[in-house]
């Protein structure tokens, strides 16, 4: 997980181990340069385009719930969540009808996201689910996005990117 966290945000994570010595990594980003202000209003508001759809999120992160739920829902969605695939399936079954998108983390206590994401796909195949995951697109990522996800969105994410991305998963046909 941490090595997929380095890279997206393209860094890179060393290994030194030496007998009897121990081991020790080394992590190197890149260094983030900031203006120095907040984004002022309507700047980049495209991108912060929300709607009133439903949302199901789910990530065994209490941090990543709340975040999601407070971000999701001041854009205008309504949201669930569940902490595992086992409250997500039991949700999804009960709200399927009010459910436009999952928002599911690969990584999650119990039947996992992979199990979770297969399961949501049998009840709707025709489900929208966005993964978002502290690995790499080309890990675990890959093999959702082959089997049929809309789309991907690496941990830490980026606000704007993930509003994006949920927008434009929702708008499409």
């Amino acid at each position: 997980m941490v090595y997929g966290i380095v890279k997206t945000h393209e860094g890179y994570i060393l290994c030194y181990s030496e007998l009897d010595s121990g081991t020790a990594f080394k992590i190197y980003l890149p260094a983030l340069v900031q203006s120095g202000h907040w984004r002022e209003a309507g700047e980049g508001d495209d991108q912060l385009k929300g709607g009133d759809e439903t949302i199901l999120l789910v990530d065994d992160e209490k941090y990543i719930r709340e975040l999601g739920v407070e971000l999701l829902t001041d854009v205008g969605y309504e949201v669930f969540t569940a902490t595992d695939g086992e409250g997500a399936l039991e949700l999804y079954r009960k709200e399927q009808q009010r459910i436009d998108l999952v928002i599911l983390d690969l990584v999650i206590p119990g039947m996992g996201g992979k199990k979770c994401y297969e399961e949501i796909l049998k009840i709707n195949p025709q489900a929208k689910i966005l993964i978002v995951s502290g690995y790499s697109i080309n890990g675990p990522g890959k093999e959702a996005m082959e089997a049929g996800a809309k789309g991907f969105v690496g941990k830490p994410f980026d606000v704007g990117h993930l509003l994006k991305a949920v927008r434009d998963i929702l708008d499409e046909d």
